[in-house]
């Protein structure tokens, strides 16, 4: 083997500059001071963090595109099929009360709303290989395992081999879906899917079964309720979205309901049989009783996701790892070993795209020698149905049993002016208080752009804000921001509103 660019490349091997994806700078030397073990949101962005702090970096990416879960089969193509059949249901559904009327049918092209889909991965995709090539991080299309404090070995997809001399390594492979057992995916066949087979249905399931009344599986379920399929929600608790505010969950489920969703709570899945016209499943009380059988067109899988960290070479670098599978980690993202860190999924909190993010940046300021840091309690969370929820800080179940004495501000989007005025008034906002100090200690949202409201609320508790600083801030009118202020204002004083 010989030594090209900071790695090593069997001697049989062609040049490997600047070939497709996969290239490496030319002014490379001899080590790198970070590689990056995974190219999702959390590992492409400490990847050109590093670089614009003047650590030479590298990145290593097996999916063949960046952007990780994310952008290829998460987050980005999932909004795309909630924008487009969000539009599908107004034209249907909605545009009448606003005296439009459509002279003949409104039909879905799926192939048309798939390929759009698309056009947006590889658009996003796309983009940050230009931001590589931008900031001068090397970019690796292969596999990366740990070899060593030092080193990282790629298996490269073209069939090649290299070896990188790191200084640093982090880890930022994310995550999968998390298996059940009695319910085994085969997104080839389209009849038991996870969330990336749901997101390439042929065709609109006339009876479809969501497993898992999470974010992925009530996201999902409403793109494929919207374009006509008949939705049951099978969820093992007795309530969907387990951790967000009791109060937020239960108005989100009656507003589900409303929109034709179905669930079935308390229930669990104790078998499947795929058939060629469907799937049946076997379900079961969860806290016994008869079982009962349910017949779908396709069923998907959303029980949650587990970190990613197979085949990494973790084990026999003897890093520690909790019972979920996850990196362990300190304040800092660094390892038992001071030479490799972790971010993203595949460490401790919440499984977010732009938590890992977060974390990729701190962590690549602490490489590069400054104080990198993540305030934990203001990420926001995001459900981008309609009506979003979006919630940041604590739920109020969380500051009872944390004994903490707290007020709570409400104010619905029935009263407000710009809901009002375009017929969209499902919700309401909720501000969580310190009772004494009157700090926003949480904030959640049912509503209509919630999960842009939600960015109000976060700014304002990563500086401390109290209820009244909000509710004595001008708002423009008319907004649906003006019930953030109004319910701020419910929690500090009195709504003018309401």
């Amino acid at each position: 083997m010989r030594q090209i660019a900071g790695g090593f490349v069997k001697s049989a091997g062609r040049a490997r500059l600047a070939v497709g994806p996969r290239y490496l700078s030319s002014s490379a030397g001899d080590q790198y001071d970070v590689v990056v073990v995974g190219g999702g949101p959390g590992g492409y962005v400490a990847a050109i963090k590093a670089s614009q702090l003047g650590l030479k970096t590298a990145c290593v990416e097996s999916r063949g595109r960046l952007g990780g879960t994310c952008l290829n089969v998460g987050c980005i193509p999932s909004k795309a099929l909630l924008h487009s059949s969000h539009l599908y249901e107004e034209a249907t559904t909605h545009f009448k009360k606003h005296g439009l009327v459509i002279n003949g049918s409104v039909d879905v092209d799926l192939g048309a709303m798939m390929s759009s889909k698309a056009k947006s991965v590889e658009g996003l995709t796309g983009g940050i290989e230009f931001l590589f090539k931008k900031y001068k991080v090397d970019y690796l299309q292969g596999f990366g395992k740990i070899t060593g404090p030092n080193s990282v070995a790629v298996e490269l997809n073209d069939g090649g081999d290299e070896l990188l001399s790191t200084k640093n390594i982090m880890i930022a492979t994310g995550s999968e879906p998390t298996p059940l057992k009695p319910c085994p995916v085969d997104n080839d066949k389209k009849k038991i899917v996870d969330s990336t087979g749901a997101l390439d249905l042929p065709e609109i399931p006339k009876k479809l079964a969501v497993v898992g009344g999470g974010v992925i599986g009530l996201e999902m379920g409403s793109v494929w309720r919207r374009l006509g399929a008949e939705v049951t929600v099978i969820e093992y608790l007795d309530r969907i979205l387990p951790g967000i505010d009791l109060e937020i969950g239960k108005n989100f489920l009656r507003i589900l309901k409303k929109q034709g969703m179905k669930f079935k709570l308390s229930t669990g899945v104790v078998a499947s049989e795929v058939k060629d016209d469907g799937v049946t499943l076997t379900v079961a009380p969860s806290k016994g009783g008869d079982e009962s059988k349910l017949d779908f067109d396709v069923v998907l899988v959303a029980t949650g996701r587990r970190p990613f960290t197979q085949g990494l070479g973790l084990e026999a670098m003897d890093i520690e790892m909790d019972r979920q599978g996850r990196v362990v980690v300190d304040q800092h993202f660094q390892t038992k070993i001071p030479s490799i860190y972790a971010i993203g999924d595949c460490i401790d909190g919440p499984m977010l795209a732009h938590k890992a993010e977060e974390e990729g940046i701190a962590c690549a300021e602490h490489v590069a020698g400054f104080a990198g840091h993540v305030n934990y309690d203001v990420i926001p969370g995001v459900i981008y149905t309609h009506p979003e929820v979006a919630t940041a800080g604590k739920t109020e179940e969380q500051l009872k049993d944390e004994g903490v004495a707290y007020k709570v501000g409400t104010f619905p989007f029935s009263a407000n002016s710009r809901a009002r005025c375009v017929a969209d008034t499902e919700g309401l906002v909720k501000i969580l208080t310190d009772k004494d100090t009157d700090r926003i200690l949480g904030v959640h949202i049912i509503g209509a752009n919630a999960g842009e409201m939600i960015a109000e609320g976060v700014i304002g508790m990563e500086y401390g804000a109290s209820s009244e600083d909000i509710a004595r801030t001008c708002h423009a009118h008319p907004t649906l921001s003006e019930a953030f202020k109004e319910a701020c204002m419910a929690a500090c004083m009195n709504p003018i509103h309401f």
